[in-house]
């Protein structure tokens, strides 16, 4: 099993790509299955998350193709996938498959609009909390989606398709958003959703459907109306650059010093994670190219975070900034408000030194002025990335274990930090 080596103490200086956004991605491949046309989606990252989609999507009878190799191809620009599902041949979506991402749960809303049924298992992912699936199934069956749960799988079925209705979720929910998006636009009839998530990914994965021929307005707001449309075409979309990834390697930079450049990311789509980067003492400056992000001598400024709902904080960076707060000068306090078993990453990051003490959803961080290297391991997906930013902090070498959980969400990681002057490898085997 692969593993990644990091000898902490360099400064970061350079360029970093930034990579198409995992979290519009999956769900924009998921709306493949809405038309018989072909969906071309550009700027898509390599990501294993991507891979195991295109296994599931297979399953459906979707085919999938990617462009190839061209001349002057560069490997930090997203890949070009065509999706065809103009015969789906198979409606379940079997556990072996959905078990691994969560994600792939939300195939059921596309699969039930088109073809009045669907079979899919409970999904899997990371396990940071419950993270129950019956918003979605309430989304759908405000829909008129007849619902069974047997076996460890929700069967849905609307033998004469779905109609318009009114959503109004009781929590904001990405998931369930994108499931009565995707139902709304094949339904009969109009669809209200209320207290609708307001994610950039949301609204790119509208951006899409809309070029698809949905009828969508007020994506980005709490309130989305949805006319129901007999049929979809196919449409050429762009993956809006990857928020989360910006975030990451802009602590990064904050935590080693250095000046570096976040190429193709855009500020408005994580603002409130750069003015708490800007608060910890970095400099954080955008450009026509991207975001700047450049720390000199001084130290780190602790900071007091609630994770929450867009625009606010976001939970996929608080692993993040917790790494962060390790070295600020003081004390820091992080609240986890979205997931309720965010925290495993707390006991690996004192394996390297770290001072963090629980108090149920929030941690207080007291800072240190040493971080030192040790074995540790990853065990979710950006825990295991906010054991990369201590680490290039760290004195000697640290070794991150179970890796496959950064190959789920960061393209070419280790690539990216050692072309800004990280000392990092990957160990395979």
């Amino acid at each position: 099993m692969d593993r990644i080596r990091i000898v902490g103490g360099q400064k970061l200086n350079g360029t970093i790509p930034i990579s198409g956004a995992k979290n519009a991605t999956l769900p924009l491949m998921i709306a493949s299955l809405l038309t018989e046309d072909r969906l071309v989606l550009e700027n898509v990252p390599r990501l294993a998350d991507v891979i195991q989609l295109q296994r599931i999507l297979g399953n459906h009878g979707v085919d999938v193709m990617i462009a190839g190799k061209r001349a002057g191809d560069e490997p930090n620009i997203g890949r070009t996938i065509e999706l065809s599902a103009k015969h789906i041949v198979d409606t379940t979506a079997p556990y072996e498959l959905v078990s691994t991402m969560r994600a792939s749960f939300w195939v059921i809303a596309p699969l039930v609009a088109r073809m009045g049924e669907a079979k899919v298992s409970m999904p899997g992912g990371c396990t940071i909390g419950t993270r129950p699936v019956d918003l979605l199934i309430m989304a759908l069956e405000k829909l008129g989606a007849q619902i069974e749960i047997e076996g460890g799988y929700v069967i849905a079925r609307a033998k004469n398709g779905l109609r318009g209705g009114d959503i109004n979720f009781p929590k904001v929910t990405v998931g369930g958003t994108h499931t009565a998006l995707m139902a709304a636009v094949l339904a009969k009839g109009t669809t209200v959703i209320e207290n609708a998530a307001r994610e950039p990914e949301i609204t790119d994965v509208a951006d899409c459907l809309t070029k698809m021929g949905a009828k969508i307005t007020g994506a980005g707001t709490s309130r989305i109306v949805v006319e129901g449309v007999a049929g979809l075409n196919g449409a050429r979309h762009s993956v809006l650059p990857d928020r989360i990834e910006t975030g990451t390697y802009a602590m990064a930079v904050a935590m080693t010093g250095g000046d570096v450049l976040l190429q193709h990311a855009r500020p408005e789509l994580l603002q409130a994670a750069l003015d708490v980067i800007a608060q910890a003492g970095a400099t954080v400056t955008p450009t026509n190219e991207g975001i700047r992000i450049s720390r000199n001598g001084s130290g780190l400024k602790p900071v007091d975070v609630a994770t929450a709902p867009f625009p606010g904080f976001p939970t996929d960076l608080q692993a993040q900034l917790m790494a962060l707060m390790t070295r600020a000068e003081g004390t820091s306090h992080i609240t986890e408000t979205i997931f309720e078993n965010r925290f495993m990453h707390v006991q690996e990051l004192a394996r390297l030194g770290a001072q963090i003490q629980l108090n149920g959803d929030t941690a207080t961080i007291e800072g240190v002025k040493r971080l030192k290297g040790a074995p540790v391991m990853a065990t979710d997906l950006r825990a295991s990335v906010s054991l990369v930013i201590a680490a290039l902090a760290a004195e000697g070498e640290t070794t991150v274990n179970r890796v496959y959980h950064l190959d789920r969400g960061f393209e070419r990681l280790e690539q990216k930090l050692a072309a800004c002057g990280a000392m990092i490898e990957r160990i395979s085997g």
